[in-house]
């Protein structure tokens, strides 16, 4: 990728991508406290987040009246980087559980303090179903179809701990991002923004023949849907990693949130997504994105 002269606000880089070298009432986000995008350049930030480095994604898009333009994309993106893109642009797409289930923590202190009430409270599938799986989980699957993977019970717990050290840090420098995606850092799901915007959004993920083929199908059918998105001759790339790919989607999915076209949380769902997190849903269509 090319370095620029121009640095992002914040004074992180700027780096300009060219070609590469060698069930309840929803409520919509329209009454959270977004950043103003109404005028101006506006830069989403999209993070596909993994347990380590080397295999997280980051994606800048940068927003106008009418189009868009993938101005940074990179893969090994470490703490430090992550924290300092977060400070350079105006909302964030994190694909990463930002919270655990509120029923895991008594639970676990209970069984630590040999307290067998908390911990006979979840006996049974059913009991233990609400150890895994967070209120905003089980609402996705109602509105999907899709089953995030647990938190808590899954191999997404390691790099929820690496999300959780990534929200400190930028509570250090920034101020705390409320878990229901009300700040500047919402939680993200690629494959529900994309099942809920028309895009087939299975079987992509993975390095044989097939995966890459559907990667590259998808990857044309989103150009085709998004005309005004503006990939900077980077198409190669995201045809050939799932992982930058879907930092894309969560970019655009951090611009959903921005100009209030996802679900947010009504009083039933409130309360455990500030405390477990909020996957927050599009609603309408890609067309919408480039007011």
């Amino acid at each position: 990728m090319v370095l620029s002269g121009t640095r992002l606000p914040g004074g992180t880089p700027r780096i300009s991508v060219a070609e590469p070298g060698p069930v309840r009432h929803l409520v919509p986000t329209t009454a959270l406290q977004q950043p103003e995008v109404e005028s101006g350049h506006v830069k989403t930030l999209g993070v596909d987040l993994a347990a380590a480095a080397k295999k997280t994604a980051v994606a800048v898009i940068e927003w106008s009246t009418g189009s868009a333009r993938l101005v940074h994309l990179g893969l090994g993106a470490g703490d430090e980087e992550i924290v300092n893109l977060f400070a350079a642009t105006d909302m964030t797409g994190i694909d990463c559980p930002v919270g655990w289930p509120d029923a895991l923590v008594p639970f676990l202190t209970g069984h630590a303090a040999f307290d067998g009430g908390p911990v006979l409270a979840h006996d049974g599938i059913e009991g233990r179903r609400r150890l895994a799986y967070r209120d905003t989980d089980r609402f996705v699957t109602s509105r999907t179809g899709l089953i995030p993977l647990s938190v808590s019970a899954d191999r997404l717990a390691h790099p929820a701990m690496r999300c959780a050290v990534i929200q400190a840090r930028i509570a250090v420098l920034h101020g705390p991002q409320l878990r229901d995606g009300s700040g500047r850092l919402a939680e993200v799901y690629p494959a529900a923004s994309l099942k809920l915007w028309g895009l087939s959004a299975r079987g992509y993920k993975g390095r044989g023949s097939p995966e890459t083929e559907r990667l590259a199908v998808l990857l044309g059918t989103l150009r085709e849907q998004a005309p005004w998105l503006d990939l900077a001759g980077q198409e190669q790339r995201l045809a050939a990693s799932d992982d930058l790919f879907d930092a894309v989607v969560a970019s655009l999915t951090a611009r959903a949130v921005a100009v209030g076209l996802t679900v947010h949380p009504d009083d039933v769902h409130a309360a455990a997504a500030l405390s477990e997190g909020w996957i927050h849903l599009p609603v309408g269509g890609l067309d919408r994105l480039p007011r």
